[in-house]
């Protein structure tokens, strides 16, 4: 089994971190405004359930968190070659 070099340049880089905070971020704001809308009593119908923030913005926002997830881990900027 190989070991990596001491001198050898991280995987992600502080950009890649900051573009993953904001993933969950959104993930976890879709998770928020998916939640409620849920009846006290079972036998009762709530049609929140079924309201616009619940079917599309908290699904999109969701959507949208995990791209920005799948392009922090995917983003490796350009490394400049030494100048010697």
């Amino acid at each position: 089994m190989s070991t990596p070099a001491k001198n050898s340049p991280p995987i992600f880089r502080r950009f890649n971190y900051i573009l993953m905070i904001i993933g969950i971020v959104c993930l976890i704001i879709g998770y928020i405004l998916l939640s409620g809308g849920g009846s006290d009593d079972p036998s009762v119908f709530n049609p929140e359930i079924f309201n616009t923030r619940r079917i599309v913005i908290a699904p999109l926002v969701m959507l949208i968190g995990l791209i920005i997830g799948i392009v922090a881990i995917m983003y490796h900027p350009k490394v400049k070659p030494n100048q010697e």
